[in-house]
């Protein structure tokens, strides 16, 4: 089994990371739900939550104060902007939700996995220290909290 090292994030960058990783708990939320058989518009009604409060939010933060570091006609960037819109869509999608969901499952993990491995690192790289302060300036994370979601289906017995 390859040792992986944690990644030494930038101060700068540390409250996206911190973000990326309440997006990897909503994807093992969706997977325990489906795992679980929980009815799909429930699960719907979480990520509609978890949206707009804060996957939204953070996409806006990356795409206004993140990916400039790197340039509109970066390769890296134009990937995440196109994983952005696809994950919006499925957000959005009002049919078929369980195909949704599941898809955002799979592709909310896999696209963050992509920015914390390969763009934030590439940032990482080149960012000037003014770059970096501005970031830290700009982006003002939310604290986290789903304590008042009353639907806790992911950790409903079976």
């Amino acid at each position: 089994m390859e040792n992986k090292k944690p990644i030494k994030r930038h101060e700068s960058l540390k409250s996206l990371s911190r973000e990326h990783h309440h997006g990897l708990l909503l994807s093992w939320k969706i997977r325990q739900g489906i795992k679980l058989d929980v009815e799909p518009q429930r699960m719907k009604d979480y990520t509609d939550w978890f949206k707009k409060e804060y996957l939204y939010p953070h996409f806006e933060a990356e795409e206004k104060f993140v990916f400039p570091v790197l340039g509109s006609e970066d390769l890296l960037v134009k990937r995440a902007l196109a994983e952005h819109r696809r994950l919006r869509r499925l957000f959005n999608q009002q049919s078929d939700i369980l195909k949704a969901l599941s898809l955002i499952e799979e592709e909310l993990d896999k696209h963050i996995r992509f920015e914390e491995r390969v763009v934030f690192n590439e940032i990482q790289k080149i960012a000037s220290p003014d770059e970096f302060a501005e970031i830290e300036k700009k982006h003002h994370a939310l604290p986290f909290s789903d304590d008042n979601w009353q639907d806790h289906f992911w950790n409903q017995k079976k």
